[in-house]
């Protein structure tokens, strides 16, 4: 089987370092991960983008999943599952009913939300780590969670400002995400699946990319302390504004 039947390199190569991206974003930069959606979104649909995400998630989770176990327990993350998992619902319907044009407002819309509640979490850190705990807040960082990333696999910034609240120690949200975003994201691939979004040719893609995941786990892990943060986080903030305007309004 020829595997390039379908993509031609350089698309392949395009994915390849969204993929890269996703990896890279597990070793520190959550926020990168924005890039493979936004990436992929644009050459595969906003739709058909989805399903070929979520297997390079459950790969990129499981691969780092034992470097981050011993931050936290099952206890930890059980109290967020019951409203994720009604996010979930609320977005596989929504995904199963919109098109694609609304998909991909959708997505842009989701990315522009995403970046606003991370302008809110490095303004207003320290200001969210005094909120008080709340059953309504847990239930609507849950929903959020759930919600964006079924539909967007967008759901970073959500889980940084309900660890802010909830006064996770660095090693404790390291803990807890693996956790949780390992278990939503197996649990997404049926969903996802049964909206025939993952199919012989989507996981034909994730395959042809899934090389891109590890190598940005490796280099993320060995390159993340010589990167300027500020400029860094500058640049990945202004690309994922740009592109989720273009998403949401061409």
């Amino acid at each position: 089987m020829d595997f390039f039947d379908d993509i031609s390199v350089a698309t392949w190569l395009i994915a390849l370092f969204g993929a890269f991206s996703l990896g890279f974003s597990k070793t520190g930069f959550p926020g990168l991960a924005m890039v493979n959606v936004l990436i992929l979104a644009e050459l595969f649909g906003a739709k058909q983008s989805v399903g070929i995400i979520v297997p390079l998630l459950v790969a990129c989770d499981l691969t780092v999943y034992p470097l981050f176990r011993q931050y936290s327990s099952w206890k930890e993350v059980l109290p967020l599952l019951p409203p994720i998992f009604v996010g979930l619902a609320v977005g596989y319907f929504l995904l199963d009913y919109i098109e694609e044009a609304t998909a991909r407002k959708g997505i842009g819309l989701i990315i522009l939300l995403m970046f606003a509640l991370q302008l809110v979490r490095l303004r207003l850190g320290q200001a969210l780590a005094r909120l008080p705990k709340s059953v309504g807040f847990k239930w609507g960082s849950g929903m959020m969670i759930g919600t964006s990333t079924i539909m967007a696999n967008a759901a970073g910034p959500v889980f940084s400002i309900y660890a802010l609240v909830e006064k996770m120690t660095k090693e404790t949200f390291l803990g807890v995400g693996a956790r949780c975003f390992l278990l939503v994201n197996v649990i997404k691939l049926p969903l996802v699946a049964s909206l025939d979004l993952i199919n012989a040719n989507s996981l034909k893609i994730s395959l042809l990319v899934l090389p891109g995941i590890f190598a940005g786990i490796f280099i993320g892990r060995k390159m993340i302390q010589l990167i300027p943060q500020k400029l860094f986080e500058f640049l990945l903030y202004g690309f994922s504004v740009i592109a989720g305007v273009r998403l949401l309004f061409f």
